[in-house]
């Protein structure tokens, strides 16, 4: 997920950026050159057949026989009346104009009009194109917002895979609402958190926006936030015992715990394992510093080959709350729950693969900056308390006998 400032200024910068690469590849010598000196007024296009899809329509039509036709035009507005005209260009190579971008399902007239080599123009033919629901408006009726900790998630399906918007807003100051957070993704599962917020139940609110300016309604809902704090880093420490073989010397587990001068987390260090059994599980050891119920974390994967080399695919948290545990060999794997000795799984997890949809090989690179922020992984409600944590991966992204991570960052209550 991509966060910026105003999602108009970004869907306008791109399409200004493509308007100039479209003027730049028509001109030379700094003016525009006539392709005809055929002043022939072209016949319409005919026998138009419409597919209508969400938000949009193919219509296929029969382009008139001549040698001296350029492009056909299709012109529309996206809204009622004359609200908000859009334009398209389909070449003569094609036998379809694509309209999109229409603001609800209805009836839309789209006017389709045949250019030739001296830009003349044929008489235009008015089509009706009945778009379906378009997606932006599919994704704010199946939106939620649930609680989080100290916060609320924002939760949708996008099966069409479509760019969109979301516009996350609060009263926070009380005058009305007012834009906290917008988030731009093409991710077919939406999910994400906007934290920061007390554990009073409120209103909050949330609208769906798309690259040709729609908005839909408001979605609104009484969310309470769940309390939490982070827990301090410089309580954290590396718990050696049954580890000092597994860890190589030069990338310690203090690495997962580092911060920068700001207070945020080190990712340019790393820990890593140097094991010397030749088999999975691998796994570090460290104390917490306190003694929290935790409610989520967050992993940062080392950010090299970040999901071709030995970042945790499959792992699992182990907790204990004796500050002096007996020895444990932690298995491959074990059902939630499970007690071995003083140990208790705290829960089993996999760091998602690119959500594009793409192979781990081919991420794209909205999947990896995607990746280095890290993923956020929930603690189940009815866990214990702990002071002593073993993280235990089971699988490498490249299925390799190795394990290494950036940082690990914990939250919970210590109450």
């Amino acid at each position: 997920m991509i966060h910026i400032k105003n999602i108009h200024t970004c869907f306008l910068i791109l399409a200004v950026s493509v308007l100039t690469i479209l003027v730049s590849c028509s001109s030379k010598n700094g003016f525009i050159e006539p392709v005809s000196t055929d002043m022939t007024k072209p016949d319409p296009i005919t026998n138009y057949r419409v597919s209508n899809f969400n938000g949009g329509a193919y219509i296929i039509y029969d382009l008139p026989k001549s040698n001296n036709i350029l492009y056909v035009k299709a012109q529309y507005y996206l809204g009622d009346g004359i609200d908000r005209p859009a334009e398209t260009r389909s070449s003569y190579f094609s036998d379809t104009a694509i309209v999109e971008g229409f603001a609800d399902a209805k009836e839309y007239e789209v006017k389709l009009t045949v250019i030739s080599r001296a830009n003349v123009e044929s008489d235009p033919v008015i089509v009706k194109v009945n778009p379906l629901t378009p997606v932006y408006r599919l994704i704010a009726a199946n939106m939620t917002m649930i609680p989080d900790f100290a916060g609320v998630r924002i939760e949708a399906n996008n099966e069409y895979k479509k760019s969109v918007g979301i516009v996350f807003l609060d009263d926070a100051l009380g005058g009305g609402y007012s834009i906290r957070q917008q988030t731009v993704t093409d991710f077919p599962v939406i999910s994400f958190a906007v934290r920061g917020y007390d554990t009073i139940p409120k209103v909050y609110a949330a609208y769906v926006t798309d690259k040709w300016g729609n908005r839909s309604d408001t979605v609104r809902s009484i969310v309470k936030p769940l309390f939490e704090k982070q827990l301090r880093k410089g309580g954290f420490k590396a718990y050696q015992p049954g580890d000092d073989k597994m860890n190589h010397g030069s990338y310690p587990i203090s690495n997962l715990f580092d911060t920068l001068s700001n207070g945020g987390p080190n990712t340019g260090s790393f820990w890593h394992t140097d094991n010397k059994t030749g088999e999975m599980p691998v796994w570090c050891t460290f104390t917490t510093g306190t003694y929290a119920k935790l409610s989520r974390f967050r992993l940062i994967p080392r950010n090299f080959d970040i999901f071709k080399h030995n970042n945790p695919k499959l792992f699992s948290l182990w907790c204990t709350d004796s500050e002096r545990p007996g020895p444990f060999t932690p298995p491959l794997f074990a059902e939630e729950g499970t007690r071995i000795g003083e140990w208790e799984n705290l829960g089993n997890f996999s760091f998602n693969d690119p959500l594009s949809g793409a192979a781990r090989n081919a991420a794209t690179e909205a999947d990896l900056n995607e990746a280095r922020k890290g993923q956020e992984f929930t603690v189940r409600f009815n866990a214990p308390k702990v002071r002593i944590i073993r993280m235990v991966v089971s699988e490498s992204m490249a299925r390799t006998i190795q394990g290494n991570a950036a940082d690990l960052t914990f939250w919970g209550d210590e109450r």
